[in-house]
Order: C-alpha cells, then sequence, then structure tokens
C-alpha cells in the first residue's frame, strides 16, 4: 500500500491545519475499512510517536492532542483526515500517516508509512 500526505505547513499557534493522507495500491479483494489508519509525528532530534489511530468504531488519540485533533476517513475514496485546530508550538514535527492490519501493530509503528508533511507551529 501507498500511502501519500499533503497539507502539511506554517500556522501560528491558536491556528488550523488539515492533513490529508491518500491510500493507493491497496490489495484486491481486501476494503480500506478492514485496515487501521492513524498518524505519527516526529520533532527534530526525537523519536515518532503516535498521534491519532482508527479502525472500525474505535478512535484512540495520544493525550497531547486529545480534544484538539481529530482524523477522519474515507474509505471509499481512500483518503484519511487529519484536522488539527488549537494548536501549538509543540506540534511542530514531520507528520506521517500510516496503515496497519490491526491497531495493535499500527500503535507500535510496524505498518505502511507514508513519506511525511512538514508542520510548523510559530509562536
Amino acid at each position: 500500500m501507498l500511502l501519500t500526505e499533503s497539507g502539511g505547513g506554517l500556522v501560528q499557534a491558536g491556528g488550523s491545519l488539515r492533513l490529508s493522507c491518500v491510500a493507493s495500491g491497496v490489495p484486491s479483494g481486501v476494503p480500506l475499512r478492514d485496515y487501521a489508519m492513524g498518524w505519527f509525528r516526529q520533532a527534530p532530534g526525537k523519536e515518532r510517536k503516535f498521534v491519532a489511530g482508527e479502525k472500525l468504531t474505535s478512535t484512540s488519540y495520544a493525550r497531547s492532542v486529545e480534544g484538539r485533533f481529530s482524523m477522519s476517513r474515507d474509505d471509499v475514496n481512500k483518503i484519511m483526515y487529519l484536522q488539527m485546530n488549537n494548536m501549538k508550538p509543540e506540534d511542530t514535527a514531520v507528520y506521517y500517516c500510516t496503515a496497519s492490519s490491526s491497531m495493535g501493530t499500527l500503535v507500535r509503528g510496524m505498518g505502511s508509512w507514508g513519506q511525511g508533511t512538514q508542520v510548523t507551529v510559530s509562536s
């Protein structure tokens, strides 16, 4: 599966951005809804960390973004979104889209990855 992110950029603290992730090359006969999908981010000099993930009716968020970020997905058109509101300078990172067969493997970073998109929040 190929994942392609877009929507990153520069935003002031308190502002909003929406990231998109398009999935292609999904194995035939396997609907996208059967995959867990989500977002990670990696700040300079730090390890990649889980941000949000969803499979079927189960959605999880990192505590640092809960209440500010919201993910959604359109499995028919194979697009996933991360809506980021009330952004903070500490949200500055490269954001990666990911997909995996289960939430368990997804949150452990064991899925497929996009190339990442830079998000910078100025104070």
